[in-house]
């Protein structure tokens, strides 16, 4: 019988509630061997924090800003309505497209 088994029902479940949650957010981080190349932030207010930490450890940012944010705290802005997910998305593919393609040309060039 585990830790969990010997808890109430009731702290259980919120323990678990919040270990999905954990996992969901910050799972992905566990695989990541080192720091990103470069982070593309959408809503700059919202991620605010995440934002300072990549100024802090150095980490190129792309942020997509929308009226109310400030475009100096990103290394690149890009104006756009980062409340529409049609915006979101349409920028979000071109960027892919771009690294994707400027990948492939630099491994060919090697």
């Amino acid at each position: 019988m585990g830790r969990l088994g010997r808890l109430p029902k009731r702290d259980t479940a919120m323990l678990k509630r919040q270990l999905y949650h954990l996992q969901t957010y910050l799972g992905g981080i566990k695989y990541m061997m080192g720091l990103p190349d470069i982070v593309i932030i959408v809503d700059q207010q919202e991620e605010y924090t995440a934002l300072r930490e990549c100024v802090t450890l150095g980490i190129p940012t792309i942020c997509l800003i929308d009226t109310n944010c400030d475009p100096d705290l990103a290394d690149i802005s890009i104006p756009a309505n980062d409340d529409a997910i049609a915006s979101i998305r349409l920028i979000l593919n071109k960027l892919v497209s771009a690294i994707c393609e400027g990948r492939s040309s630099y491994i060919r060039n090697r």
